[in-house]
């Protein structure tokens, strides 16, 4: 079969290895990596990854060459877990953190999500489409073709709707794909303060049936955290979800264990998100479930914390994990994939190997789409983020600097000398 382009030269190639699921435990440290090699792309779609040089076969009279001589090749990363759709900013908060006052007490003082809630509900839809398609193109630039989205700065349906119509919005239109969750159970809002219970009641009775009838979101989320949701409104909110047909993923042990695991292990969650103070009862709950455990370092950079989920001791428990940024403006403002997966190695210890299969496969795997991205296999979309780096070792080692130059989606190429097309 002939190829319509071909990238050849290629320095190292990260091939991740798909068992159909995601990467558990000691298979987080393989994969398939080969050097000399070339990717043979056809129809958008992967047809061939080998060593040495392309056989005349693949090469027909209308196939591009493309030398990547000095680059090394990966899947395209995957940013399983952001908060993409706000309005305003919170830089007024920075000197408040630096002044070590606690992220939930600024919560408590309405800010946080609360202020960011407000600035959203004022912003029109148009607002809110291009201060998001900016911030996607940064994560394209940095190697990231799939994004996920989670609405959750409306706490009320018509800015809730507006979130995640946005995120729809800029799924056609950007050389990205954009899986959205619904997480209008984000924040207490102003007006449910003293009803938490009730807004529960609004959210299930009301939003849910809007959001599947209009298939708005495949994912339904809430935040389990102290003075935010507690584990039986999370129970209550995410078995109505998965009984209409959501698949779940659950906030909890960002800063304190209120029992959220539990409830992602008894409901067969995808995935658990942050998990900085979990216990190891509660790993072993995750492994034995098998629930991806989502974690996002930047967040406790963010927070300037030292609380850093115990990636090793997941692993050790034969666990699956991935990274991600939680990009989102008050607790980690960033679109820099590369800095999280740098932070994989320095914070929590990954090797080069398990960071790269944690965003690419295992990420995949947490959006639902492992049949088709995160790994380099016949057949699947042609996402692919080139670095300027002799092998994969190297961008995590040469920390803070943006290595991607170019990427493909569904194998066109879309960013070229960290530059969109």
């Amino acid at each position: 079969m002939i190829a319509d382009k071909i990238l050849t030269n290629l320095n190292q190639i990260f091939c991740p290895i798909d068992k159909g699921r995601a990467l558990r435990g000691s298979e987080m440290d393989e994969a398939n990596i080969i050097r000399q090699g070339f990717i043979a792309i056809r129809e958008g779609k992967i047809l061939r990854v080998a060593e040495g040089n392309p056989p005349v076969s693949l090469i027909g009279e209308h196939t591009k060459i493309v030398d990547c001589s000095g680059k090394t090749a990966s899947p395209g990363l995957i940013d399983s877990h952001t908060h993409l759709v706000y309005g305003g900013t919170r830089e007024n908060e920075f000197a408040k953190k630096l002044n070590g006052v606690a992220y939930l007490d600024i919560l408590k003082e309405g800010g946080g999500i609360l202020s960011t809630v407000k600035a959203t509900r004022a912003a029109s839809f148009a607002e809110l489409y291009e201060k998001t398609a900016k911030l996607l193109e940064h994560m394209l630039v940095h190697g990231v073709t799939t994004v996920e989205a989670k609405s959750g700065y409306g706490l009320d349906w018509e800015t809730e709707e507006k979130q995640m119509k946005v995120a729809h919005e800029l799924d056609h239109r950007l050389p990205v794909d954009i899986i959205s969750t619904f997480m209008a159970a984000h924040a207490i809002p102003e007006e449910y303060r003293e009803n938490p219970d009730g807004f529960i009641d609004l959210i299930i009775e009301e939003m849910l049936p809007k959001v599947k009838a209009d298939n708005l979101a495949e994912f339904c989320d809430v935040f389990c955290e102290s003075g935010v949701f507690t584990a039986e409104q999370s129970r209550k909110l995410l078995s109505a979800a998965k009984k209409q047909g959501f698949k779940l993923r659950i906030h909890a042990d960002e800063i304190e264990s209120i029992g959220g695991v539990s409830v992602a292990a008894e409901l067969g969650a995808t995935s658990a998100e942050h998990l900085m103070v979990i216990t190891d009862e509660d790993i072993d709950k995750l492994s034995q479930a098998n629930v991806i455990g989502n974690l996002l370092p930047a967040t406790t950079f963010s927070l300037m914390e030292d609380t850093y989920a115990p990636a090793r001791k997941m692993l050790d428990h034969d666990m699956a994990i991935t990274l991600s940024t939680d990009s989102n403006p008050g607790s980690c403002p960033t679109a820099n994939m590369q800095f999280i997966m740098q932070l994989g190695c320095f914070a929590d210890k990954l090797t080069p190997i398990e960071v790269f299969n944690a965003v690419t496969i295992n990420a995949a795997y947490v959006v639902d789409r492992g049949d088709s991205i995160g790994s380099l296999d016949e057949g699947k979309l042609a996402d692919i983020t080139l670095f300027d780096a002799p092998n994969i070792d190297y961008p995590l080692y040469f920390f803070a600097t943006n290595l991607v130059t170019d990427v493909y989606k569904k194998g066109e190429l879309v960013v070229k000398n960290r530059q969109m097309i």
